[in-house]
């Protein structure tokens, strides 16, 4: 059913059956929804055989409608469900089949209209409790707006966000995994109306999650299985209500899912029926195991009007930008000040290098480094690659020489310290290398905020084979964004975050960088 409307699918063990399941599936007939169920055999002989009352093992019957009528005699209300054999005729014989008895106990309207709904030789009644008892499993599939064609009915309201896990980004796993859990994925759920008719009078907004993963049953021939997916829904904290802001690790420490999928399974889809309070919440769709890449969709049917969406803010912070425009020519900063003994040791090694023109290019820019980390042994490296140091040369070549002068170098080795501090809080285990996940936070804490599709280029681009970073590839990677950040604003004259550039002027930006 699934596959041919784009609907989401529910699973339902009668055994198990919600309070609320009437509800449930009134409501569920209001909106277009297409229900079967079955009774599950224990072996293959049991496959079609009949039970004594008349009913097919192994069987699908359709659920086309509910009715409820008053019991004359007992001054009750009685629930009945109008069922379809695809087979073509009925079988039932239990009450309410045909010539029952049970039909003498409700008023003639009632009967003559109930008798009215059932215009197939293939369809009748039984009440409500004996299809529980009866049945096995329903499944209910709910359909999108688009899909019905009546105007009458009463439709969900449906989100829908694609997205994916990155190894070594957002591929963090389940709760298990502690360090990593954070990183997956998050999208906001704002529900804001609750239901109608609540069946226990609770103010609640139902939702229905479906999280599908993708390509893994067209990629069988090639060895791919279905990963085991779940998703955890958690309360956003009152000081981050409306900011949007991907919830950090200690977060997950410390605060409980308010809602979850009942388990983790193999399967193309979770889904799962949930009751929440109005609020504002997170939804965190995952992998059980930590490190496993794959794609995914991840569908909400509400009753009434949700928003869902992904973290997407992207910019640098405001203080560093407005620190930039107000900082004084770097040319002057010798003239106005006297040097550091720090300082002074960079001249010696610079001029050395560098010659008379005091100009250094991206080799000598490298030796220049080698030479200056060395004396510092709060930084463990070996120095920078040729290509970071080209990187370093395009972000602070103020005069587009190609190279740099001594001002030049000091406001990069300022930039350098900054930097190398927040890596060293990352640095745990002063391997000289960060974790791939630990670096949204050092982004972040270097004032660049970026979207999840980004800090997922970055753990390609930078991380090793064991999701590492190093520090020769962490300082690239900011220098990368720091240098585009400011290419970015330069072109941005009117300041609205929006640039147009033609073919000529994107090579150049991209080319020299």
């Amino acid at each position: 059913m699934e596959d041919f409307t784009g609907g989401v699918t529910e699973f339902f063990e009668l055994s198990e059956a919600p309070k609320d399941l009437y509800s449930i599936m009134r409501k569920a007939l209001d909106r277009g929804s297409l229900m079967g169920c079955s009774i599950d055999i224990t072996s293959a002989t049991e496959m079609e055989s009949r039970t004594e009352q008349g009913l097919v093992k192994g069987h699908a019957y359709s659920i086309i409608g509910l009715a409820e009528c008053d019991d004359v005699a007992k001054d009750t209300k009685i629930r009945l469900i109008r069922l379809r054999n695809p087979w073509g005729w009925v079988l039932w014989k239990g009450p309410w089949s045909a010539n029952s008895k049970e039909w003498s106990t409700i008023s003639t309207a009632d009967k003559e209209n109930l008798k009215k709904q059932t215009v197939e030789e293939s369809e009748f009644w039984m009440a409500f409790d004996e299809f529980k008892k009866n049945f096995t499993k329903l499944e209910m599939c709910n359909l999108t707006p688009d899909t019905l064609q009546c105007e009458e009915r009463t439709s969900w309201t449906v989100s829908v966000n694609e997205g994916r896990w990155v190894r070594g980004s957002s591929a963090g796993g389940c709760r298990n995994n502690k360090n990593t859990f954070w990183t997956n994925p998050q999208y906001r759920l704002q529900l804001s109306e609750e239901d109608d008719d609540p069946e226990d009078h609770q103010a609640a907004c139902t939702v229905v999650v479906a999280l599908m993963q993708k390509g893994r049953r067209m990629q069988r021939h090639q060895g791919a299985k279905f990963f085991t997916i779940g998703f955890s829904i958690y309360e956003v904290p009152k000081e981050m209500l409306g900011q949007n802001q991907h919830l950090q690790k200690d977060f997950f420490l410390y605060n409980a899912s308010k809602a979850k999928c009942k388990t983790y399974i193999n399967l193309r889809e979770v889904t799962e029926r949930i009751h929440l309070p109005p609020g504002e919440y997170v939804i965190v769709p995952t992998t059980f195991e930590a490190h496993q890449e794959g794609e995914f969709i991840l569908r909400v049917f509400s009753e009434k009007q949700s928003i869902t969406e992904e973290e997407d803010n992207v910019g640098m912070d405001k203080t560093q930008q407005d620190t930039k425009k107000k900082e004084k020519p770097i040319i002057n900063l010798l003239e106005e000040e006297e040097e550091t003994e720090e300082e002074k040791q960079f001249r010696a090694i610079y001029q050395k290098i560098a010659g008379d023109d005091m100009q250094i290019c991206a080799n000598e820019l490298k030796t220049v480094m080698k030479n200056v980390l060395s004396k510092h042994n709060d930084i463990k490296t070996e120095g920078f690659s040729l290509e970071t140091c080209r990187s370093m040369i395009a972000l602070m070549d103020t005069d587009g020489t190609g190279k740099l002068n001594l001002q030049e170098f000091k406001h990069l080795w300022k930039k350098i310290k900054e930097w190398q501090l927040i890596f060293r809080k990352y640095d745990k285990d002063q391997s000289c290398s960060i974790s791939s996940f630990e670096m949204r936070n050092a982004v972040n804490d270097a004032g660049f905020h970026l979207n999840k599709q980004l800090y997922d280029i970055i753990a390609m681009r930078y991380a090793d084979e064991h999701l590492n970073i190093d520090f020769d590839s962490y300082i690239c990677c900011f220098v990368r964004l720091e240098g585009m950040f400011r290419a970015f604003d330069a072109f941005d004259k009117d300041g609205d975050g929006v640039i147009k550039l033609n073919v000529l002027e994107w090579l150049q930006l991209t080319m020299y960088s």
